[in-house]
Parts: structure tokens; C-alpha cells; sequence
């Protein structure tokens, strides 16, 4: 066992992009746990785009991370050592730990993994809240039937890529947003959509490029990103077309709010936009565990991985995750995976 718990802490609140100035990278001493708790190695560590949100002073849906505490984040570990008569040394699980290589939980909010199903890192994409949040989104607020046309931004992501495929599994027209010629082609090659909009060559032709991906209009876009992608998709919907509301990953580092669409349309369209949080719904997944696994196993969902290694590179994976530089989930490997050869 290593001497030492690697941890990685807000040191200070960013104002607009974050920097490295942010973080602290420190190392504390192993903690040992209590009477019904375990300890953890972490193997596998999770960075999304929501954590820029919970670095922030002002009130979000969650508890913002206090300075000098690691940042949050979820987590693939090892039970090292255990005094929770649940968890015995060697079972994997999945938690949330956040930024650091070793954790004490009473495991309330943990649930064991089986290394045979399936590889450990999915808990935190496919398998795990991407995964969840895909679906949720698509399936329960995006509710899409056969011949319609699903539009997605952010394809290419660990959230995307699963509600594009999704749609295609359920008879839409999937069609992708994403930044980058190498992302498109991925999205349409190897994920199956029907065709994908590379928002950056586009530029000021974007609102074309959408319309003729999308000829018969959007029935169902689930939003990642907001900004100028929104403003040309949102015209663009057909009436009563359904926006699940995931993120706008465009927005988190503006530091005030910059003009959108033409929300009017919205009205005019009659469109239902509804804004979800994952983590509200994971008592509510029968259908995500009935579907999704089942699939993956299939080759009828692919994902793709973004690994770094190192807790020490997180800050920098993150900051570059909010500018749209990573392709698949992202994760960092904080220690040997003895179950990946």
C-alpha cells in the first residue's frame, strides 16, 4: 500500500475558464476506517462536466465543494481494508470518492461491481451516470417514436454517443452535433447515426448545415452545450417537439449570461423543455437495466474511452474536458486496474 493518500483540493473558486491556480495536489496520510466502514483504493475516477458547477460560490442543485476539501467526482476503487460487514477486502465498487487515491465510506452509497460482467471503468460511463442520464433523458422526457428525428450536441461524449444510439434502436433519425471532423466521422462510422454537423467548420452556416441533416425538422433535441448550437437548432424543432435538458457545457465558464434563441419559439411551437438532474431518477431505472446492459453486451452500443493517467493530471484533463478537448468519457486511471490486461 502506498505511504500516502494523493488528493487533489479547491483551492480557490475559478472566475470564468479554471486554471491550475484552483487546485492544490497534496498528500495526506492513509485514513483508517471506523467501525462500519471500509477503505478503498480507487482505481478508476470519473471527471464530467457538472463538477465546474459545484467549484462555484453560488447555489446549484448539490452542495458546492468547500474550499480545501477534494473536489468531488465518481469512483471506481478496491476494498483494501474493511470493518462494514457488506463490503470484504478485494470486492470492487463503485462510489463517489472524488479527487483522491484512497477513501473511507460507510458504503451507503456504494454498490459492489462484478469484474466478470463487464470492465470496471463502464460503471462511470455506459454503465454508470452517463449511461443513466442518456437514457433517462431520451427515453423519459424525450419520449421518441418511431421516424422521428433526434438531434443530440455533444455526440461524440460519454452522453451523447449513448443517446444517439438509443435513438437509432428505437427507429429515429439520429443525428449529431460535434466538434471536430475526427468526432463526426466517429459518431456516424462506428456509433451508426445518420449523419453528424461539426459545429466548428460550420460556423456562421451551422442553422444550414442542422436543416439539411434534419430536413424534416427535430422532434426531439436532448441538449448538451446551449450557446450558438441551441440558437440554431431551437427554430428548428418541429411543434411539439420535447428538449431534455441536460447541460450547457457552452455556458459554465461565461461569467454572465450571454443572449440565446428566441425562446418565443418555444411557445409558438408548443415544444416541452424540461430540465433533469440524473441523480434524481436512480431509484427509477428498471428500464435503463433492462435495456442498456443488454445492448453494450450486444455491440449494439459502443463507447469510447478517454484515459489519463495519473490523479495528478485531473486538473488539467478537466480544463480541458470544459473546452471540448477530450473524445469519449473521460477518465483518469488513479492506480493498476488487476482486472484489465
Amino acid at each position: 500500500m502506498a505511504a500516502t493518500n494523493r488528493r487533489v483540493l479547491l483551492k480557490s473558486r475559478p472566475e470564468g475558464e479554471p486554471t491550475h491556480a484552483n487546485f492544490d495536489v497534496v498528500e495526506h496520510p492513509i485514513p483508517e476506517p471506523k467501525d462500519g466502514e471500509y477503505l478503498s483504493r480507487i482505481i478508476w475516477m470519473s471527471l464530467d462536466p457538472y463538477m465546474r458547477g459545484r467549484m462555484a460560490e453560488t447555489k446549484g442543485y448539490a452542495a458546492n465543494v468547500n474550499l480545501g476539501d477534494a473536489m468531488v467526482g465518481g469512483t471506481v476503487g478496491q476494498v483494501v481494508k474493511s470493518k462494514n460487514p457488506r463490503f470484504k477486502e478485494g470486492d470492487y465498487v463503485v462510489e463517489y470518492a472524488g479527487w483522491q487515491s484512497y477513501a473511507v465510506s460507510d458504503g451507503a452509497m456504494s454498490m459492489k461491481l462484478d469484474p466478470n460482467a463487464a470492465p470496471l471503468s463502464l460503471a462511470l460511463s455506459v454503465l454508470g451516470m452517463p449511461g443513466m442520464t442518456a437514457w433517462w433523458g431520451l427515453m423519459m422526457i424525450g419520449k421518441p417514436k418511431a421516424g422521428e428525428t433526434v438531434v443530440v450536441s455533444a455526440a461524440s461524449g460519454a452522453v451523447g454517443s449513448v443517446v444517439g444510439q438509443l435513438a437509432r434502436l428505437h427507429g429515429c433519425r439520429a443525428v449529431g452535433i460535434a466538434g471536430g471532423k475526427d468526432k463526426c466521422d466517429y459518431v456516424v462510422k462506428d456509433l451508426g447515426f445518420d449523419a453528424c454537423v461539426d459545429y466548428r467548420a460550420a460556423g456562421a452556416n451551422l442553422f444550414k448545415e442542422i436543416r439539411a441533416a434534419a430536413p424534416k425538422g427535430i422532434d426531439v433535441y436532448f441538449e448538451n452545450v446551449g450557446g450558438a448550437v441551441q440558437a440554431a437548432v431551437v427554430p428548428q424543432l418541429n411543434d411539439f417537439a420535447r428538449v431534455p435538458l441536460c447541460g450547457l457545457i457552452s455556458q459554465y465558464n461565461e461569467m454572465q449570461m450571454n443572449p440565446g434563441p428566441d425562446w418565443r419559439l418555444l411557445l409558438i411551437k408548443r415544444a416541452t423543455v424540461t430540465g433533469f438532474i440524473v441523480s434524481d431518477h436512480f431509484g427509477q431505472m428498471e428500464g435503463f437495466w433492462k435495456e442498456v446492459p443488454a445492448a453494450v453486451k450486444a455491440g449494439k452500443i459502443k463507447y469510447r474511452e478517454d484515459i489519463v493517467k495519473g490523479i495528478e493530471n485531473a486538473p488539467e484533463a478537466f480544463m480541458g474536458l470544459l473546452k471540448g478537448k477530450n473524445f469519449g468519457k473521460l477518465l483518469v486511471q488513479v492506480a493498476e486496474d488487476p482486472t484489465r490486461k
